[in-house]
């Protein structure tokens, strides 16, 4: 099947299954390698993209149901406030340790922070919730998040 996606605003042609998920086609055939994969089952969130504004689980979500729509990886997160005041933050509060899920964490706290500029505990911790760090840095990403959001605000 061929599928016309739209990438970090780029448009790409590709052949690949309708059932071939978002993370394979953004690895293998885009050749983007900063979308990770973790569990392949959608509980890790190492595979975090953005499917028109909002994060999803690219490891199980299937080719054929993103196309016409806006998909935004970690490397399209360049022009983006909220993503910028995260990646300030999670250098500045040394967030990472060994940096396997990083990109899935930073995905999910920029949706958030882009819906929600000042979010308290409660909503970071939904935000986050289908985030998993093997090295344990949820103080950090929290304390991360809420640096960024005092500097969106």
């Amino acid at each position: 099947m061929s599928v016309t996606l739209e990438i970090n605003g780029v448009t790409h042609r590709v052949d690949a299954s309708a059932d071939t998920p978002l993370l394979w086609v953004i690895r293998d055939h885009i050749q983007l390698t900063g979308t990770k994969f973790g569990c392949g089952i959608a509980m890790c969130g190492a595979c975090t993209v953005h499917l028109d504004g909002q994060p999803i689980r690219s490891c199980s979500t299937p080719v054929s149901a993103v196309a016409g729509k806006k998909i935004t990886t970690i490397e399209g997160l360049t022009t983006n406030a909220a993503a910028s005041a995260v990646q300030d933050a999670w250098a500045e509060l040394q967030v990472p340790q060994c940096g396997y899920c990083q990109s899935g964490q930073i995905m999910s706290a920029t949706a958030l922070l882009s819906q929600n500029s000042n979010p308290d505990d409660d909503a970071i911790d939904a935000a986050m919730s289908g985030n998993v760090c093997r090295c344990a840095t949820y103080p950090r990403i929290r304390n991360a998040i809420k640096s960024a959001a005092d500097k969106l605000s």
